[in-house]
C-alpha cells in the first residue's frame, strides 16, 4: 500500500477514511479541502492540495500554504491535474474518495478522466455504496461472494465471458446504448471477467442479499 496514493476530490465527503499510514502519498483538490477541514482530517498528512482555487483561495490556511499547487489550466479538471502531479511523483496506483455524489456532471467527468488515464494509472474509486474501476481484459477478484457486481461498458465491450456471477455471460457483448450488465451479484468467492475488445467499468457493491 505504500506504493499507493490517496486522493480526495470534490464529490460527496466520505463517511470514513482508510488507514492513512498505509499510503505513500496523500493529496486533495482545493474543493475537497473544505470537507476535509469539516471532517477534522489531519491536514498535516496532506502532501499537496492542488487546483485552480476557484473553490478555495488558499489564503486563510497560511500554515499549509507550502502544500498548495496552483494549476490554472481550464482545459483540464482539478481531478485530472492532481493525477498528473501524482504520476510525476512516481505513483501509479491511486485510490480516489469523493469521486461520486454532488453534481452528476462531475461524476461523469471523473469517469472520463479515469478512462483517459487508465493506461498510465491504476485508479480505484470508493464511496459509501461501492468501489469501481476499469478492469483489464483478463481480470479476477476474490472475496466477493454475495456482493453486487455491475459491469458497465464504456461505451462497449465484446466477447465477454464471466464466471462466478448469478447471471453469467458467455461470449456476450455489452453496449451503452442497448445492453449493460448492472445489478448482477457474485455467487462464488471469486469472479472472473474476460473480454476481447472495448472497455469495462466494474462496480463492486455491498452484499446483494
Amino acid at each position: 500500500m505504500k506504493d499507493n496514493a490517496l486522493l480526495f476530490i470534490n464529490g460527496d465527503a466520505p463517511k470514513s477514511v482508510p488507514d492513512l499510514e498505509s499510503y505513500g502519498l496523500i493529496a486533495c483538490t482545493d474543493g475537497a479541502f473544505h470537507y476535509l477541514k469539516n471532517l477534522n482530517f489531519p491536514l498535516e498528512k496532506l502532501d499537496f492540495i492542488s487546483g485552480d482555487f476557484d473553490s478555495h483561495s488558499g489564503k486563510d490556511e497560511n500554515i499549509y500554504e507550502d502544500k498548495f499547487i496552483y494549476t490554472p489550466d481550464q482545459d483540464k479538471t482539478d481531478f485530472h491535474k492532481a493525477l498528473e502531479i501524482i504520476l510525476e511523483r512516481g505513483f501509479t496506483n491511486v485510490d480516489v474518495l469523493g469521486g461520486s455524489g454532488g453534481e452528476q456532471d462531475h461524476f461523469l467527468g471523473n469517469l472520463t478522466v479515469a478512462f483517459g488515464c487508465k493506461d498510465q494509472l491504476n485508479i480505484k474509486f470508493y464511496d459509501e455504496f461501492s468501489e469501481y474501476y476499469f478492469v483489464p481484459k483478463n481480470f479476477k477478484i476474490k472475496g466477493v461472494k454475495d456482493k453486487m457486481i455491475s459491469l458497465y461498458p464504456f461505451p462497449s465491450a465484446e466477447n465477454i465471458t464471466t464466471k462466478g456471477l448469478n447471471w453469467p455471460l458467455v461470449n456476450g457483448s455489452l453496449q451503452i446504448t442497448s445492453r449493460i450488465g448492472t445489478r448482477n451479484f457474485a455467487v462464488e468467492d471469486e469472479v472472473s471477467v474476460e473480454y476481447e475488445k472495448g472497455d469495462v467499468l466494474i462496480f463492486i457493491g455491498k452484499n446483494y442479499l
